[in-house]
């Protein structure tokens, strides 16, 4: 490790800004030529026994690796969600790890616990979310998860804790309790109670044609499962689906699970980030009745990931689930009930001093920039979804925020146009179904996007749909 850590530092930032560059300009593909065990290939089969030079290191970077990446800033990538990032977000991820931060306790860092604790009130604040939801309340707050899916883990946790009494620690879930969502809803929260010991979780009826929570359905399935003796622990409604960005009635849901005394979370992982903006803040309807929310500030605020958000109304109800107290944590501030300990907010002992690369963009752009961040993004993908429906032989599905969900004139062009789409190194949208119809979906968060990167990318599908 011969070269000097601020030369080989300074390089390294070159060639970031290089790389950022040559996004914009388009001059990189989304895509890798290399097919599966290229990188493998490309690797020793040990590691060194001896210490490299780091500048040799980052040299290997772009000659081994980030050939072989999917470039998810890259204005053509359209796949997905947006994943997104900033000079602020990545200076501050290098200042986090060269602090070496352990923030499980206040009294291990009291400034990275204060710190996550007013950036997520200033988050709360911008987002225009309940008073409930801010430390500054001293019961409700907001802690940074890993992602949407921790967080909707932390979230049943608590949900179950409550609709147990507690006794879901010693009694376990017992097959008696359960959660519900929409098949709409994403994965995570499947996944979220299996690994709660929930099992398989409990889908309502959408309404016709919206892809959204039936509220009417859901008391019925509310008071069905408890004259059968289950448990409803938790209701997931979603703000913005993953296939059409759609937005379950959350007034509506979170009036029957109050009635019910049922646990209401909302993910709103990438939808919610709109909400920094006035003509948007209508995805908050309803969320005084929610109980957590969470947003992915690493999806749509510029912040890299991972940076997802979770507010909760009752912090009890939340460390009641998640508290651990061994002795060798014991500390006085702990005793006598003065800080949060974020080890109790999530399911890992150890963090790092996860605020500082929110804080640094929250300051770096501003609620202004960020807002405009979101606005350029709704704008260019209104632009995509003109030129589609404009376009004989292609139907536009959706059209949500910075979403745009189309197909061809029959299923089978469109699953065509997957196909031939596979096979493109220069764009990248998603397939899925929509009522039991394929199509495709193009997501716009790149900041390097224009309406030239989008006519680009519409000529290069419309090529691979007349074959």
């Amino acid at each position: 490790m011969d070269t000097d850590f601020t030369v080989v530092a300074a390089v390294a930032a070159e060639r970031l800004a290089s790389h950022w560059h040559d996004l914009a300009a388009g001059e990189l593909p989304v895509l890798p030529p290399g097919g599966p065990g290229t990188t493998w290939n490309a690797l020793p089969a040990s590691a060194p026994e001896h210490g490299e030079d780091l500048g040799e290191i980052l040299e290997d970077t772009w000659r081994t690796i980030v050939p072989q990446l999917v470039h998810w800033q890259h204005p053509d990538f359209l796949g997905y969600y947006p994943t997104s990032n900033s000079p602020a977000s990545v200076l501050a991820e290098l200042v986090t790890a060269g602090l070496g931060v352990q923030g499980m306790l206040w009294s291990t860092s009291p400034a990275a616990t204060e710190l996550e604790q007013m950036v997520c009130d200033w988050l709360a604040k911008a987002l225009h979310l309940p008073e409930a939801f801010l430390h500054a309340t001293g019961r409700g707050g907001g802690v940074i998860q890993d992602s949407a899916s921790a967080a909707v883990v932390v979230a049943l946790a608590a949900a179950l804790n409550r609709a147990s009494q507690g006794r879901w620690h010693t009694h376990g879930t017992e097959g008696r309790y359960r959660v519900y969502c929409t098949e709409e809803a994403n994965t995570c929260v499947a996944k979220s109670t299996r690994l709660t010991g929930v099992g398989a979780v409990t889908h309502v009826p959408t309404l016709a044609g919206t892809g959204v929570m039936d509220p009417a359905a859901l008391s019925v399935r509310l008071d069905a499962d408890r004259a059968m003796g289950r448990v409803p622990a938790a209701v997931v409604a979603t703000v913005g689906t993953t296939v059409t960005c759609a937005a379950d009635p959350v007034a509506e849901i979170g009036a029957v699970s109050r009635e019910h005394g049922v646990w209401l979370h909302v993910d709103a992982a990438y939808a919610g980030s709109a909400a920094l903006c006035p003509e948007y803040r209508y995805l908050n309807d309803g969320l005084e009745y929610a109980d957590s929310y969470a947003v992915n500030a690493h999806k749509w605020m510029r912040t890299g990931t991972p940076c997802d958000v979770l507010w909760v109304a009752d912090r009890e109800a939340l460390t009641g689930a998640m508290s651990t107290a061994p002795s060798y944590l014991y500390n006085a501030a702990t005793a006598a009930g003065r800080v949060v300990d974020f080890k109790d907010w999530q399911i890992p002992l150890g963090r790092p001093m996860r605020a500082l690369k929110l804080w640094y963009v929250l300051r770096a752009h501003g609620l202004h920039g960020l807002r405009e961040a979101v606005r350029h993004d709704v704008r260019m993908a209104g632009v995509l979804a003109g030129l589609i429906a404009e376009e004989p032989g292609f139907h536009l599905v959706a059209h949500r925020l910075g979403l745009v969900v189309f197909r061809c004139d029959s299923d089978e062009r469109t699953r065509e146009l997957t196909a031939r789409l596979a096979t493109e190194s220069a764009l990248l949208c998603t397939p899925a179904t929509v009522e039991g119809r394929p199509v495709l979906r193009a997501a716009v968060g790149s900041p390097y996007t224009t309406e030239g990167s989008l006519t680009r990318a519409w000529d290069t599908l419309r090529s691979h749909a007349t074959g």
